[in-house]
């Protein structure tokens, strides 16, 4: 084993200098115009199939011993692909990729002087963070790296036991070793590879993070942290339109790393969905994929890549360099508007698969039209669809008392079967605002066992009705795709701004999902999710 305690404590003191302390605002406004990126869980112990490093904690020492001595031996990933990962991710519209550099369990995958636990002393050998560097510059991706400063191996070879909430209850001189250990390898991450775009941080805020971010900062003032910095909500999404940038973290499946069986996957069609909400939101989804221990990405995975790719090819227009509209959605419609653009995107979600050569027509009450207004459907033409000269393809639309009618033809053949099972996106160009809506904000449970939420605005109307929706959350992972619907409990009528209250119905033990809601017409606003635990 190397000793790197001395080399890291003169990095930790060299590094004391902050030149930033946060993000540079347009390095910001990158990720939210970027809004999409590809997220890499993989480390030493895909080969088993197992949760990514968390099976150390509270493991025996046997398993423990032969994780960090006997894994390594065998961790030779020859299938592994970082060129084609890249080219999956340029062809479904991310515009970065964050690669899981360091785990907790401390495996690295790049060659480091810290530490023997990497893939320098693997059969592969190969510094695996310079291939896949290489790959994401080769596609004109931004470089991503993910870090865990909380690191088993470390502690394991300390004498501590494996644990997470790490909350630095050791003697300050052993927390300031752990500190330059961390610390000697993000200046070789940092160093080694040319600029490094982001960082992600994983873990709860500690000591570990606290020292990083100004560290890294001090070394690259333009690198952007994400998790640690910005809020990252981990399979669910922030679930209202925010002004600060934000970044939502989403496995195709149920765990982040390769899993060989009894995996249940989201189909394309709900990842187009998430993606969607996650734009119409202001934010940026990273989703995840997991190759296996060879290295080769599960067929699921590349699939569902795939048809997103043929998706985001027809309909990028709505995806990239957008912002939220006034209403974020209409049920399973979701808005989002081109930041420089007097443009608007409908996103047709909740269609079902859509025959080519039938119209729909749709009434959309948050969008009105002017005298300028003109509606078309992203990737054709509007003017034929094959083999049907009898179908009037045009794109048409009305002014309706509320909003405005539009009637729409899915023209385009990308599947021979002629159906197409994903959201159809209209363009509306020229429109405005039919209304001002109202704003309600979801407060966490109040002590005394009351639900608890507050109207910010009425809108442009002189009363409202508002209320409370919750929904039973699934046990173990936060899996999105378990969730049931959204249930209401009775709404209350007010003519004025400020807080309200109900009390907890007589519900059964579980994890309840709760939000506050205010109607306007037929549209639904909701607030931001919180969580209600009865025992």
């Amino acid at each position: 084993m190397r000793n790197i305690y001395r080399v890291g404590i003169l990095i930790g003191m060299l590094g004391t200098l902050t030149l930033t302390a946060q993000n540079q605002p347009e390095r910001e406004a990158w990720l939210r115009d970027a809004g999409f990126g590809m997220f890499i869980h993989w480390s030493v112990d895909a080969q088993l199939g197992t949760v990514i490093s968390h099976s150390l904690v509270g493991a025996s020492e046997d398993y423990t011993r032969r994780y960090f001595e006997e894994l390594p031996k065998t961790f030779d990933p020859q299938d592994a692909d970082p060129d084609r990962w890249a080219r999956l991710a340029k062809l479904a519209g991310m515009k970065y990729m964050v690669l899981t550099a360091k785990h907790h369990s401390g495996f690295c995958l790049w060659h480091t002087e810290t530490t023997d636990f990497s893939i320098e002393h693997t059969p592969y050998q190969r510094d695996f963070v310079a291939e896949y560097v290489k790959a994401c510059r080769k596609y004109g991706l931004a470089v991503g790296l993910y870090f865990s400063p909380e690191d088993f191996h470390y502690l394991h070879q300390q004498g501590e036991l494996i644990k997470r909430g790490e909350k630095g209850d050791r003697p300050a001189a052993a927390n300031e070793r752990y500190i330059a250990f961390v610390k000697a390898q993000m200046k070789e991450l940092l160093a080694q590879y040319g600029p490094i775009d982001v960082l992600f941080f994983d873990g709860k805020k500690n000591f570990l993070i606290d020292a990083l971010k100004p560290y890294c900062w001090s070394l690259k003032p333009d690198v952007l942290i994400t998790r640690g910095e910005i809020e990252t909500p981990e399979q669910h999404l922030l679930g209202v339109a925010s002004d600060r940038v934000w970044e939502a973290c989403m496995t195709m499946g149920t765990q982040w790393q390769f899993k060989p069986t009894n995996e249940s996957y989201k189909p394309a069609s709900q990842v187009i969905q998430l993606l969607a909400e996650t734009r119409a939101q202001g934010g940026a989804l990273l989703l995840n994929i997991g190759p296996d221990g060879l290295g080769e990405l599960p067929f699921e995975q590349e699939r569902n890549l795939t048809e997103l790719a043929a998706w985001y090819f027809i309909n990028h227009e709505a995806i990239d360099g957008v912002e939220p509209w006034p209403v974020t959605h209409e049920g399973d419609i979701w808005y989002t508007k081109a930041r420089d653009e007097d443009v608007v995107y409908a996103i047709l979600g909740g269609q079902g698969e859509w025959p080519r050569g039938e119209r729909r027509e749709f009434l959309l009450h948050a969008v009105a039209p002017t005298e300028k207004t003109k509606i078309s459907v992203l990737g054709q033409s509007d003017k034929w669809v094959e083999y049907m000269p009898e179908v009037d393809a045009t794109s048409r639309f009305r002014k309706a008392e509320k909003g405005i009618e539009v009637s729409v033809v899915r023209a385009q053949r990308i599947y021979n079967n002629h159906r197409w099972p994903n959201p159809v996106v209209i363009k509306l160009e020229h429109v405005r605002p039919a209304f001002i809506p109202p704003a309600i904000r979801t407060l966490p449970v109040a002590a005394d066992g009351h639900l608890q939420g507050e109207l910010l605005s009425l809108g442009d109307e002189k009363s409202v009705q508002a209320g409370f929706q919750y929904r039973l959350k699934p046990k173990g992972l936060n899996d999105i795709t378990k969730h049931t619907d959204w249930k209401e409990l009775p709404a209350g009528e007010f003519s004025k701004t400020g807080a309200f209250s109900l009390s907890i119905p007589d519900w059964s033990p579980g994890r309840y999902q709760i939000r506050a809601f205010v109607k306007h017409d037929y549209i639904s606003i909701e607030g931001a999710v919180e969580e209600l635990l009865i025992p």
